[in-house]
């Protein structure tokens, strides 16, 4: 019977500390993993080109590759590449299927784009839904000002995503029934892309801000 017990007692400890390592391991082995990928497939883009010419240096064509995307990026600050940018929209948007995948992806990437504010996420938000004491995560697109013959009401269009970021709902709140928190743009994302694994312990809500110039007369949107 002894022997039975120090058995289960060291097999169970040796079940735990497996547990524990791999608990411990994961996350480094899936951040190395994916950090390999990314840097395999931006190297991909250049390193071809470099293998043309006799250079082999492996991550040549990943610092290229960083380096041509921060030169779109200056270029396409610019009143010139804006143009070029806008005319290389248009034909993408006038293909069948390809704009409706490139119409997806930009609302993702205009989201939390620094030079996008006329169309990003402008606050986090919390909001009662789908019943009393349960709450969502969303995200302020707009405002909109609801004529009625009682008055006007200014109304906020929150989206909840349903499906990470790229699918979800759309909600008319009346401003005050919103519940800013203390969380920035990029922290809403992360927390819901991570299935709320990021939340964190204490979250104060802020008090709301009038926002009188980004209100839209509701006749001038359904004209």
């Amino acid at each position: 019977l002894i022997r039975i017990a120090c058995c289960a007692v060291l097999q169970s400890w040796v079940s735990r500390k497996f547990m524990t390592g791999c608990v411990v391991l994961f996350p480094v082995a899936f951040t190395f993993f994916i950090t390999w990928w990314f840097v395999q497939f931006v190297d991909g883009f250049f390193s071809p080109l470099y293998a043309k010419l006799g250079v082999n240096i492996f991550g040549l064509g990943f610092l290229t590759s960083l380096a041509f995307i921060f030169l779109a990026g200056i270029f396409v600050s610019s009143w010139l590449g804006s143009t070029v940018f806008w005319v290389g929209e248009w034909f993408i948007k006038k293909m069948p299927f390809v704009k409706h995948i490139y119409s997806a992806s930009k609302q993702v990437s205009t989201a939390i784009s620094p030079d996008q504010n006329t169309t990003a996420f402008k606050e986090v938000a919390i909001i009662r839904h789908p019943r009393v004491g349960e709450y969502a995560f969303g995200f302020i697109t707009s405002t909109v000002v609801l004529q009625t013959d009682k008055g006007d009401e200014e109304l906020c269009s929150v989206y909840v995503p349903t499906n990470h970021l790229y699918i979800g709902d759309i909600f008319l709140l009346n401003s005050e029934e919103i519940i800013r928190p203390n969380l920035s743009i990029r922290e809403g994302i992360e927390i819901i892309v991570s299935g709320g694994m990021t939340m964190p312990q204490v979250i104060a809500s802020l008090d709301p801000i009038p926002r009188k110039s980004q209100s839209i007369r509701l006749n001038r949107i359904m004209t």
